[in-house]
């Protein structure tokens, strides 16, 4: 008898415990972008092809900053240190804001413009739907829809405002991680 129990006692806790331990898709995603963390990266732009302010110049990201809630990755073109992304957890959410600063560090006219996810996503996916703010500050990207991809080798940084042909697609190279590039602007060690 006391075998038996035993036996009921593995078939029924063992699964219990294996779905406690598997992890949501935006909490796998989360890791995944954890786990570059102290990191950068060079990319490149795919689309648009022909955009004159990010063309042909070095695009690096660097996951600087990782929290148990919120993730930087500054982002730099060029000699323009002026961009982090910002990444934060919150309600099984994932939000994502533009911090923009001016060269001396204050902020830009423009600033912390961005989405929230609307569901889990998936671990290598998440949709960022423009939020409130970002409909008042600027009414044109009302329609924005911002998504980050990630994997073994790649993470792309993706923006399409719908109804229109506005589009952008970085690419970013994360089997070669590059020498960390210095701060950026408005950052104090």
């Amino acid at each position: 008898m006391i075998k038996h129990l035993g036996y009921l006692f593995f078939i029924l806790v063992l699964p219990l415990q294996i779905i406690a331990q598997e992890q949501t898709p935006n909490t796998q995603f989360w890791n995944a972008l954890q786990s570059h963390c102290g990191k950068a990266y060079q990319g490149v732009l795919e689309l648009p092809e022909d955009d004159e302010d990010f063309g042909g110049k070095p695009l690096v990201m660097h996951v600087r900053s990782c929290g148990e809630n919120q993730i930087k990755i500054p982002f730099f073109v060029g000699e323009d240190k002026s961009r982090t992304w910002i990444l934060s957890r919150k309600d099984n959410k994932i939000s994502l804001q533009h911090d923009h600063r001016l060269e001396d560090g204050t902020e830009d006219e423009i600033n912390f413009y961005g989405g929230i996810t609307t569901n889990m996503g998936k671990a290598g996916i998440q949709v960022f739907s423009a939020d409130t703010r970002t409909q008042s500050m600027i009414p044109a990207a009302a329609s924005n829809v911002w998504w980050i991809t990630i994997d073994d080798t790649t993470f792309t940084y993706n923006l399409r405002r719908l109804d229109t042909n506005r589009v952008f697609k970085v690419v970013m190279d994360l089997t070669r991680p590059i020498a960390l590039p210095s701060e950026p602007w408005g950052w104090k060690q």
